[in-house]
């Protein structure tokens, strides 16, 4: 379930350091007026910036100015990211590929046709990071369909994503949803696991969205197209349908959270396992991250996965990767997923990814 179910809403008048902010794409919102935890309040007024973290905290913050700005280039100094060798993980090589095994044991009782297996990366940054900055070198470096950033320092939310993935589109009853399975560096790497992944996951969001959109409107209009992004490929499949009328955010979160690509099949199967095998919370990763115009009756969710967030209590940056596991898969060949997702994006964290000719911070 998505946060409180009455969440209260506050005025914010306080000035901080690093102001709060919301970039989609070349949209901006600044100017903060309130913060819920409500999904209700998505069906009201304004701009929202939209956070849920994977493990139910949804962050709904709503801006007064909202314009068209392209994202700064990056700025000499403007994000001083860790070291490549500095990152640690929730799971190592040997607990990663145990899991993997486990995952498959399972499957092979019955108890799950595919469960997605994570990981949450870590390094130590400095006390004045700023995600934006982040935003700057991920838009240089790993520009992404659904990047976006939050920054809400007094809120506990400092998040740049650079996903790939669509969570949720709605525009008026009209809702969509893009999920991905299937990766590899190039489309001859794509195996029958990953289109299988695909059918199974495309056929979880179906009945998701069919709890909410009238009988017989939820549609498949593109299965497993092969889509090219920055180092690698995806399989990507789009599911659409009508929202009901007595259906608003409130209900299409309820059914479809969290999404399918990144928990597995039946979900509530896969929640148990995931819950039982990983050894960290996934936090932003895997959540839902994007925008609501609740004026206009439109929003865009991402899936949180390409994520990096800010933990200002440890003071380290965090970074998710992992990989859909079923019967076919490989320990190791999962494990090397995992790193392949991670791989480009922590160069670029780093400064150590060199876009035309040069570094990127």
């Amino acid at each position: 379930m998505l946060g409180p179910p009455a969440g209260h809403r506050h005025r914010l008048d306080c000035v901080l350091d690093l102001p709060p902010l919301a970039r989609f794409g070349d949209r901006v919102a600044t100017g903060l007026l309130d913060v819920t935890s409500d999904p209700a309040a998505l069906d009201s007024t304004g701009f929202w910036a939209v956070c849920a973290d994977y493990e139910g905290r949804l962050t709904c913050a709503r801006f007064a100015d909202v314009r068209e700005e392209p994202v700064p280039a990056p700025v000499p100094g403007g994000w001083r990211g860790p070291a490549t060798g500095d990152w640690t993980s929730s799971l190592d090589r040997a607990a990663y590929t145990a899991g993997v095994r486990s995952i498959r044991e399972r499957i092979a009782t019955g108890e799950v046709y595919q469960a997605n297996l994570c990981r949450v990366l870590s390094a130590p940054i400095e006390p004045d990071a700023d995600v934006d900055a982040l935003t700057s070198v991920l838009a240089c470096g790993n520009p992404a369909p659904y990047a976006g950033t939050i920054r809400l320092p007094d809120h506990g939310v400092e998040i740049a994503t650079a996903s790939p993935e669509l969570f949720l589109r709605r525009d008026g009853r009209v809702v969509e949803s893009g999920p991905i399975k299937g990766t590899g560096r190039t489309e001859a790497d794509l195996l029958a696991k990953d289109y299988a992944e695909n059918v199974m996951i495309v056929d979880l969001v179906r009945n998701d969205l069919g709890r909410v959109c009238v009988t017989g409107s939820v549609t498949v209009p593109d299965l497993c197209a092969v889509e090219k992004h920055p180092g690698l490929v995806h399989l990507v499949s789009t599911v659409r349908g009508e929202l009901r009328a007595d259906a608003g955010w409130p209900q299409l979160l309820a059914a479809t959270f969290p999404a399918g690509s990144i928990t597995g099949a039946p979900k509530s199967s896969a929640l148990r396992i995931i819950d039982a095998l990983e050894t960290a919370p996934r936090g932003p990763y895997c959540g839902g991250i994007g925008w609501v115009d609740a004026d206009r009756g439109a929003g865009q969710l991402a899936v949180g996965i390409r994520t990096f967030w800010i933990d200002r209590a440890e003071g380290v940056l965090r970074f998710g990767t992992g990989a859909g596991i079923t019967w076919g898969s490989d320990p190791e060949g999962e494990w090397h997923e995992t790193e392949l997702k991670a791989a480009r994006l922590l160069a670029v964290a780093s400064g150590e990814y060199e876009a035309s000719g040069r570094t990127l911070t």
